[in-house]
Formats: structure tokens, C-alpha cells, sequence
């Protein structure tokens, strides 16, 4: 059993079971915030008052960018602390009223400015988001091990069998899950897919890391056409098979959500 503890103090914060720093850190409203990350830029993800600002809104979904703070065109030359100063703002300075999800959009990379962001908020977990191409899936690599560095939640029961088990420490991370977008493109003309960025390497870097695998996403001009046009392809075209596959990763992610939470209800409370 001495053995064990030893084995989580050498994991760092777990910030779960910090019962006193943890509420400080919530967001007031937010129910749960995830950040959706990858250690690449270029992969999709964005593509997922009282004083405070208030957010835009479009069907039903608030949204917060440092985009909507300055002038078209202007570029964002700004150092680490400005950024860092930047993210706080558009987080705890939003009055986002009441949400079952923040969703975070991070930057790519995993620098000073996504350990910051990641620390200051009490993240419920993490998606990370990547290609099939083997560039992509080693820079997601490094994002799920940025996530099990700063603090992310850590299951301890599953802590416990991993580490009894013998199992690397990386699986231990609430990583919600792996998303695989550009999985593949379908020709126009003979509805052939064609895998540009690879095939099933996203899925089989989830298998390598103990994820959790939330689906396939396709590239098709309905995405890029819908993010020109401001409507979801949700719901400009709901029966699509693009918009099957986001509503099926989000019901995943919902799911395990609510999991972690029981969880989190009912393990004791543990200090290191």
C-alpha cells in the first residue's frame, strides 16, 4: 500500500481530490469544461455584462474568440503573458450565464500558454483531436502527455489497476477520448473513399495509448462551406453522414462525462 501512494505522489497534483483549490478554480455556471486540443495546428479543431463581456450567440450554442476583440485583418503579435492575460479574459470575464459545457478551443502547440490555460481552468478532461498522417499523431501524442503533466482529473480506481498492473502511467489521464477528422474524402464522381492523410491511424494510436476511440470524421466542402456560412452542418444538413458522425462523438463524450462525474460522487476523498 506504501508502495502505491509513493506511486501517486510521483504523479504530481491530483486536483480532484484537492477539494479547497478545486472550487476556486470552477467557473461559475459551467457545469463541466473540456479543452479540445492537439499538439498540431491545422487539424480541425476549431472547427468543433456586469461588467463582463457577453457572448455571441447562434443556434444555442455562446461563443467567445479573441477574433470578435480586434480589428480585421489585425495580426495578434503578442508574447506569452499577454496571450495568457487574453485566454482569463475570454474565460472567467465572459458571462456565459449557466452551461452544462465550455467547451476550449486550445491553441495548437504545447507551450506555456496551454499548460497556463489548462491549470487555471478545472478542466473535466480533454479531447484531443488529430489526422490519420503519422506528423499529426506524434504531436497528438505529445498533447495527451502535456494533459497527464498539468493537472488534468485523474481517475485514482483506475489509477490504482494500471499501476498494479504495470501499465505506463499515461493511461491514467481522463483523456476523453481521440477524434480522427479527414479520416478520408469521397470521390464526387464514384463515391469511392479515398484515404489522403492515411487510414485508421488515429484509431490505432488510441489502441497503442489505452484511449478511448470516439469516432471518424470525413472531409467534405459541406464542412468548409457551412464554417464560410456560419450554420453548422448539423443543421444545414442533419441526416449527412458528417453530422451523424458529430452527433455520435458527442453523445460519447456526453456519456463519459456523466461517468466521471458518478465517479467523482462516489470515490473517498484522497490527500497526498
Amino acid at each position: 500500500m506504501k508502495e502505491l501512494l509513493r506511486s501517486f505522489a510521483r504523479l504530481g497534483g491530483v486536483r480532484r481530490y484537492q477539494g479547497t483549490r478545486n472550487k476556486e478554480l470552477k467557473i461559475d455556471g459551467i457545469k463541466h469544461a473540456i479543452a479540445v486540443a492537439s499538439g498540431k495546428g491545422g487539424v480541425g479543431k476549431s472547427t468543433t455584462a456586469d461588467k463582463k463581456m457577453v457572448p455571441i450567440e447562434n443556434y444555442g450554442v455562446k461563443c467567445m474568440s479573441i477574433g470578435l476583440l480586434v480589428e480585421k485583418d489585425a495580426p495578434l503579435v503578442w508574447r506569452g503573458p499577454m496571450v495568457s492575460s487574453a485566454l482569463e479574459k475570454m474565460t472567467r470575464g465572459v458571462e456565459w450565464g449557466s452551461l452544462d459545457i465550455l467547451v476550449v478551443d486550445m491553441p495548437p502547440g504545447t507551450g506555456d500558454t496551454q499548460i497556463t490555460l489548462s491549470q487555471r481552468l478545472r478542466l473535466s478532461g480533454a479531447l484531443i483531436v488529430s489526422t490519420p498522417q503519422d506528423v499529426a499523431l506524434m504531436d497528438a501524442r505529445r498533447g495527451v502527455n502535456m494533459f497527464s503533466k498539468v493537472e488534468v482529473p485523474i481517475s485514482v480506481p483506475r489509477a490504482a489497476s494500471m499501476l498494479m498492473t504495470g501499465m505506463p502511467s499515461i493511461e491514467i489521464t481522463d483523456i476523453l477520448g481521440l477524434i480522427e477528422n479527414m479520416s478520408w474524402f469521397k470521390c464526387p464522381h464514384c463515391g469511392e473513399p479515398s484515404f489522403i492523410f492515411g487510414k485508421k491511424g488515429a484509431q490505432k494510436t488510441a489502441d497503442e495509448m489505452g484511449l478511448e476511440f470516439l469516432g471518424e470524421i470525413p472531409l467534405e466542402p459541406t464542412i468548409r462551406e457551412g464554417c464560410d456560412e456560419g450554420i453548422p452542418i448539423v443543421i444545414s444538413t442533419p441526416d449527412s453522414v458528417v453530422s451523424k458522425a458529430y452527433v455520435d462523438v458527442a453523445h460519447k463524450v456526453v456519456n463519459r462525462l456523466e461517468e466521471l462525474s458518478k465517479e467523482e460522487q462516489t470515490q473517498p476523498e484522497i490527500r497526498l
